[in-house]
């Protein structure tokens, strides 16, 4: 069922989405060569739990961190682990939090030091198309409206979309109707309508293919190619003036 979030409801995911938006640029920029991703983790559930929140992921589904981080060929759900960063490595970093009883998800994917070219281009085009689909959040558009957009932009560069994984609702919980495709679903999924809140989170392969295989953890999802990945994401309220994104 597509739920309507009151007033109130989006002011307290407006507050939540903030504070995670900003805990989520701490631990990005935190991100360095040689830094494990069992040390963001740790750090970011610290400032969940300091902001008054709780990590909405940890114990969803069985998922046993924090945050998911996500390396190179790892798309999304990557399980943080003791193995360092290294130099020229594309770290994907998702996270959501529940606070006064409403979740709101967001997730960048950061450079470690430098990088080559093509991923440094990878980032840019990932997180515009991430704006793009924003841009089509309004009352009377359609939920496919956001993947047409998408693929649209996308589509000229080469780059495969991730088709077996989507954006979602969020609010009450960390996943809700509907399901937010990333590229053309050829159907218009649901009518937005004010109140309505969805995560929209472009997931994109370099080379082209847009098929992921689960890893042996059962939760890494990985490009079937082993090539470049990126990820990035916004909660987003629908509102009479078009999209308020809560994460920022």
């Amino acid at each position: 069922m597509l739920d309507k979030k009151t007033k109130q409801e989006i002011k307290i995911l407006r507050e939540g989405g903030q504070i995670l938006g900003s805990i989520l640029r701490t631990v990005a920029t935190s991100a360095k060569s040689g830094m494990t991703g069992i040390e963001l983790d740790k750090k970011a559930e610290e400032m969940i739990i300091k902001a008054g929140g709780k990590p909405s992921f940890k114990g969803y589904q069985g998922f046993p961190n924090t945050l998911c981080i996500s390396v190179n060929q790892t798309v999304v759900h990557g399980i943080p682990s003791d193995k360092p960063f290294e130099e020229g490595d594309l770290v994907g970093f998702d996270i959501g939090m529940e606070y006064k009883g409403m979740h709101t998800d967001t997730a960048m994917t950061v450079p470690i030091g430098k990088v080559s070219s093509e991923a440094e281009k990878l980032l840019k085009i990932t997180k515009q198309s991430l704006e793009v689909g924003i841009s089509q959040v309004k009352p009377g558009n359609f939920i496919g409206d956001i993947g047409k957009a998408i693929e649209k932009f996308i589509k000229p560069y080469g780059y495969g979309i991730v088709r077996d994984l989507a954006g979602h609702g969020v609010g009450r919980s960390i996943h809700e109707e509907p399901v937010v495709p990333n590229y053309n679903p050829k159907n218009k999924i649901a009518k937005m309508f004010e109140g309505m809140v969805i995560a929209i989170e472009p997931m994109i392969i370099v080379s082209g293919n847009h098929r992921v295989t689960t890893g042996p953890n059962k939760w890494d999802v990985n490009a079937v190619d082993n090539s470049l990945t990126a990820h990035f994401e916004h909660s987003v309220a629908v509102t009479k003036d078009g999209p308020l994104i809560l994460t920022e």
